[in-house]
Parts: C-alpha cells; structure tokens; sequence
C-alpha cells in the first residue's frame, strides 16, 4: 500500500497541473488579501451609523465566508480532477499491468492510491485554509473575525474532510467507468450538492418545505456542501459579532446538522472506498 501511496504522491506533484493549481492558490490569497484590505477601510466608515455594529458584524462573516467557499471550490475541483483517472486511465493505458503483476493485491493498490491522492489533498487543503484564516486574522481589521484556537482546528478539521469525500467517491467512480465519465458525473454530483445547499438555507430563511426537503436529499446524495455548512457554524457560532452569519448569511447554516447526519457523512466516505475496493477486484483488467 504505502509503495503505490509514495507513486500516487510523485505522480501528481510531477504534474503541471499541480503546479499551475498552487500557483493560482497564491494568486487567490493575494487578491483576497488586497479585497481584504481594502473592503475593511470601507467597512469602518459604516460604524458612524447607528447600523454599524451590524453592518459590520454582516459584512465580516461573509466575506470571512466568501474567502472560505471558493478556497473549498478549488480544493474540491483539485480533488476531483486528481482522483477520477487515478485507476480509470492505469487501465485505459495498459500501464497498470506491471503493477498488478507483482505480489500486491488490488486492495492495497486502492488503499495506496487513497492515501496518496489523501495525503495531498490534505496538505492543500490545509494550506488554502489557514491562508483564508490569516489573511482574516491580520489584514481584516474590521472585517476580522474573532475566532478561538480551537475553533479554527475543528473548522479546519472540517475543510479537509471534504476533500477526503471527494477522493474516496472518484476512486470509486473511476474503477467503474472511464476518465471522462466519472469527471463528468463527479462535477455534476458537486454542483447539485452546492445548489442544494443555497436552497436549503432558503427555504429554511422562507420556511418553505419543499425547499428543505430538496436540500436534504441532495445533502445525502452528495454531502459536501452539508461538511462546508457545518465548518461555517464551527467559526461563527460564537464569534465576537452582532450577529452570527451561521443562521442568515448565504454562507451559514439555517440549522445545524444533527448528529446522524454527521455519522452519515463518517460513514458515507468509508462506504464509497470500500465500494471501490471491491469494484476493482471484481474489474476484469
């Protein structure tokens, strides 16, 4: 297992596309900080007002949250296009004949190409949270956000796991079908968890059933969107602000997810990778 894990990391790093994706990481954080800086200079005029305070809290939470959305958008597009032809394009090569041809099971190579594209995506995803969380922190000034050290460990906590889904899903995609179709339906399943996710929070806002019910379902079809709502709810629940964006902001959360739904989430990760395994193993290669 750690043998193809050691290939699976070399491999991406040696990519340009890893490269270029880091590159536009940096260029993210720099335009963020430079919109940082420059939105709080705004904000503070906004304290003269007797909506102030408010205004401030609002505006504070949201671009904290705005920041956090796309670092997540890019991560988890990193993550799909690394993981969809991870074994897909092995076979479609021919190159994974030498590979399964020595003494190691299709188990390990799984498990191998798991914790290689994890460990990545792990790393990445830490490094554009912090990034997010530091430009907050220092440049915000009244746009930061008052958060605690461990508040921001169990929301980063959170910010990587949504990677790990992602993986754990490709893989499994990627024994079944080809490089393109399993991208394809990959990209769909996020886009429909993402959009759900903005219904649900209004229909929570209008209390409209109908959109709850949607958002819930596609919360189970894709959890994503659910694992980013409740990292929002982490960060701002008891964040020093008039408000807390967790429960109004389109970022936030109308409501907090219940322990079930996290123990599904747990469990839905563990059920797509050994899906994966045993799809591959029964892969006539």
């Amino acid at each position: 297992m750690w043998p193809i894990a050691r290939l699976t990391i070399k491999e991406i790093i040696y990519k340009r596309v890893f490269l270029v994706i880091f590159l536009m990481s940096l260029a993210l954080l720099i335009f963020y900080g430079i919109g940082t800086y420059y939105a709080q200079g705004q904000v503070a005029n906004m304290n003269r007002g007797p909506m102030g305070a408010l205004a401030q809290g609002f505006m504070s939470t949201q671009f904290y949250g705005m920041g956090l959305y796309f670092a997540a958008f890019i991560t988890s597009l990193l993550a799909i296009f690394s993981s969809v032809g991870s074994i897909s394009k092995e076979i479609e090569s021919r190159q994974i004949d030498p590979m399964m041809a020595r003494p190691i099971s299709r188990a390990s190579f799984v498990m191998g190409r798991f914790v290689g594209l994890s460990i990545l995506m792990v790393s990445y995803s830490a490094f554009l949270f912090l990034g997010i969380t530091a430009v907050n922190q220092f440049l915000g000034n009244q746009l930061k956000v008052v958060v605690s050290m461990s508040q921001i460990l169990q929301a980063g906590s959170l910010f990587v796991l949504q990677s790990i889904i992602i993986v754990a899903v490709a893989l499994f995609f990627s024994t079944r079908w080809s490089t393109l179709n399993s991208g394809i339906v990959l990209i769909m399943l996020y886009v429909t968890s993402m959009l759900g996710g903005f219904i649900e929070q209004l229909g929570g806002i209008t209390e409209i059933k109908q959109m709850l019910n949607f958002g819930i379902v596609t919360s189970l079809l894709f959890p994503v969107d659910t694992i980013f709502r409740t990292m929002t709810i982490s960060l701002f629940e008891s964040a020093d602000d008039p408000i807390s964006m967790a429960t109004q902001g389109i970022f936030g959360s109308a409501s907090a997810p219940s322990t079930g739904m996290l123990i599904y989430i747990g469990l839905y990760g563990v059920v797509a990778l050994l899906f994966a395994i045993r799809s591959f193993q029964k892969r006539d290669l």
